[in-house]
């Protein structure tokens, strides 16, 4: 039987000075209040109550008992009030991280207005580019942009992204335009990298993921890096839509692939639990799927949050 139950039945009777009375307040049986504490006694090999028939006293043993337990019941009966108030109002602390590019977006004020909804909420935001373990570090919602592929994690899509596979027209003239994919075997790539492995580029053939591993030229965790390294002639660079789409229309960069690049890139919410969130954790996501769908990243933050590796 649980330990608490058994102490709570006990610290009771102690208080109402009756098994009858106790048991009223309990909303159980009077047998299963004396069961309770019987079980209590057995646990202990201890007598912790006297009992007549018309009264019911401590032992030293009982009263021993009460003056620890009595404090420990009502931290109990504080954090379980706490727990379930954190179920029905948003409040306590979220852990969210990031991309450092997120910062240039609406998406600080959507924060800031998100604590004046919520005046019992705290936030601690992480600004990183790397994919973290959310469990292993304790984050409640992680904001990122990709592809959707760990199968331990719950999304919320916020909101669908482009790509567009660029290089100078001087670095296609010199090295050849590809046709299909698997030609950018062949060509200096300059990679977005957070994550350990070869890098490659996401493609999709027939409506399927399909990677093609490259030649990392080089690598940079900011793709404003491979832009300017793409303008340099340097190799051909992946990046999001928009942020590709001034040097597109300046011809500065050439799209090439246009009619496989990937149709499931999202910048989207993830967090660990489909159940028993907390309201507040709830509340944000609404809110975020409510603003940033509507929201345009610009391309400052597109560059600190570019594609992440596909899975």
């Amino acid at each position: 039987m649980d330990g608490f139950e058994l102490l709570r039945t006990f610290a009771e009777v102690a208080f109402q000075g009756s098994f009858s009375r106790a048991a009223g307040r309990l909303g159980i049986s009077k047998a299963s209040v004396s069961k309770h504490v019987a079980a209590l006694e057995s646990r202990f090999n201890v007598r912790l109550l006297n009992r007549s028939t018309r009264s019911v006293s401590l032992t030293d043993a009982g009263r021993l008992l009460q003056a620890r337990c009595a404090p420990l019941m009502e931290m109990i009966e504080q954090t379980t009030s706490e727990l379930q108030a954190r179920g029905s109002h948003p409040s306590g602390r979220l852990l969210i991280t990031a991309p450092h590019g997120m910062v240039q977006t609406a998406f600080p004020r959507l924060l800031g207005d998100f604590l004046t909804r919520y005046p019992d909420v705290q936030l601690d935001l992480k600004l990183s580019n790397r994919m973290i373990d959310l469990v292993d570090e304790g984050v409640d919602i992680a904001l990122r942009f990709g592809r959707i592929g760990d199968e331990n994690l719950i999304v919320r899509r916020l909101r669908r992204m482009g790509l567009t596979l660029c290089a100078t027209p001087r670095y296609w003239a010199r090295r050849g335009i590809p046709l299909q994919p698997d030609d950018m075997r062949k060509h200096d790539v300059l990679a977005y990298s957070v994550t350990p492995g070869p890098p490659q580029i996401a493609f999709e053939v027939d409506g399927q993921p399909y990677n093609v591993p490259i030649r990392g030229r080089m690598d940079a965790n900011d793709a404003s890096a491979l832009i300017g390294a793409a303008l340099a002639d340097i190799g051909a660079v992946c990046v999001p839509d928009l942020l590709a789409q001034p040097y597109v229309e300046g011809a500065h960069l050439v799209p090439v692939l246009q009619d496989f690049m990937p149709s499931d890139i999202w910048l989207y919410a993830a967090y660990t639990q489909r159940r028993q969130n907390s309201a507040a954790l709830r509340a944000l996501l609404e809110m975020l799927e409510l603003r940033m769908r509507d929201s345009v990243p610009s391309p400052a933050a597109l560059a600190g949050a570019a594609a992440a590796p596909p899975a």
